[in-house]
């Protein structure tokens, strides 16, 4: 079994954040990856949108979805590392498992219509 996994890191920032100020944290998150022997496959950068409850008086946050492939030992440190910036409002680390994605499977004719002529 190898000791990597591939990860979804998902982070909340605060809403209120420049330009300079959010790729700032985004240089940060990277480092981090990097110093925990981490890649990034992919960023999906929301930017604000609606939270669910208030955090910390904001109806809004900044979200950034990284899909991440870190050595196993690795998330909860990079997790902790993370919560403890002034900026970040959440942080969630889930790692990715196949069996949970669904499939779309495209839907197969009835036999009876398929035997049946056209008009």
């Amino acid at each position: 079994m190898s000791n990597t996994a591939q990860y979804d890191l998902n982070v909340i920032l605060t809403p209120n954040l420049s330009e300079a100020q959010v790729q700032s944290e985004k240089d940060a998150i990277d480092q981090l990856i990097e110093r925990y022997k981490g890649t990034q496959n992919k960023l999906d950068e929301w930017g604000n949108q609606r939270l669910a409850y208030p955090i910390r008086k904001f109806n809004e946050g900044y979200y950034l979805i990284y899909r991440l492939t870190l050595p196993v030992d690795s998330p909860k440190t990079i997790e902790g590392s993370l919560r403890q910036r002034d900026n970040v409002m959440r942080v969630l680390v889930v790692k990715d498992r196949p069996e949970w994605r669904t499939q779309k499977q495209a839907p197969e004719a009835p036999a009876d219509e398929a035997a049946a002529p056209a008009s």
